[in-house]
């Protein structure tokens, strides 16, 4: 990747900035294209002098994501939402990016997806995200595309979001049954540069997972553990939880009737498929990392202790 010009449309996210680091190891210029530019300019002192750039891009507007990907040599798609107008961003915006990919005679182009992606699927963002990658697929057939589970670091809103939750006596818990397969932020950043530079792996699809699967229940009470706390995990049943679904329309609803039908299935890797060790990427399990980040939820902070196991 030394001194190829990378365009990494959503750079200033939560993957983007462990993506940038990781290309700015490897001597990459970096073009970070994002809505907001100024969202992303802590990533500057990373890189040396004249080794990054900064671009205002919207997926949803054709003619700045030609403009942020002229002259690129290879290009990251990251942009995604969690809620909101999902075939914006996750179909007609990968279609725009990797025809302009494309037209700028970029020679790679990985896209990010997510396990669960499927045309077919319950819910509106798991269809978005499968037709998205069709677009891509079309649009820049040699694309990699790379599926995601549930991403943790330590700028999640996730295990972060628990972690706060466990100081509870009692935490509710939705769907506590449903499986779980976390993977390390820094591996998935790690499996895009690997995509980015190998040339074997444009063209394929490869699904993104860590060591360990657990489900939601056990995750939660993982966390608990690591921050020294000991709350009762309350599984909420189906038929309560698919109430307070309906209400997702309402604002801070805990969750909406979309993110309700992503948890009727669990986010694992499917049988036979290439991961992250097909990446040349050895997972990282979660708590040979987190509880660094998690000491901040700790009764007593980084001067707490852990409960005995």
């Amino acid at each position: 990747m030394k001194n190829r010009l990378v365009t990494l449309i959503g750079g200033g996210g939560f993957l983007g900035r462990y993506v940038a680091q990781e290309l700015l190891a490897a001597g990459a210029r970096l073009r970070i294209a994002q809505r907001d530019p100024r969202e992303a300019l802590f990533l500057k002192p990373l890189g040396g002098l004249g080794q990054t750039q900064f671009v205002a891009v919207d997926v949803r507007k054709p003619d700045s994501i030609a403009r942020a990907v002229q002259g690129a040599d290879a290009v990251v798609n990251l942009a995604g939402v969690l809620k909101g107008n999902f075939r914006a961003v996750h179909v007609d915006g990968a279609r725009a990016v990797a025809e302009a990919a494309a037209g700028a005679g970029a020679t790679a182009l990985v896209h990010i997806s997510a396990i669960g992606a499927d045309p077919d699927g319950s819910s509106a963002y798991g269809r978005s995200k499968g037709e998205g990658e069709a677009a891509v697929r079309t649009g820049f057939p040699g694309a990699a595309i790379l599926r995601p589970s549930l991403m943790f670091g330590r700028e999640d809103q996730f295990v972060n979001r628990f972690a706060g939750m466990v100081a509870w006596p009692v935490v509710p818990v939705l769907r506590a049954g449903v499986k779980l397969q976390p993977v390390y932020v820094a591996d998935v950043a790690q499996a895009v540069v690997k995509a980015l530079g190998d040339e074997t792996a444009h063209g394929k699809t490869f699904e993104l997972g860590g060591p360990d699967i657990l489900s939601m229940g056990a995750l939660i009470r993982w966390i608990a553990g690591a921050v020294g706390r000991e709350p009762s995990i309350a599984a909420i049943p189906d038929v309560v939880g698919g109430l307070i679904a309906m209400g997702g329309f309402l604002p801070g609803a805990p969750i909406t009737r979309d993110q309700w039908q992503m948890l009727q299935q669990d986010n694992v890797v499917s049988a036979g498929a290439e991961g992250l060790a097909a990446l040349g990427v050895a997972p990282t399990p979660m708590d040979a990392v987190a509880p660094g980040w998690l000491v901040q939820y700790r009764r007593h902070g980084r001067f707490g202790t852990r409960a005995a196991a």
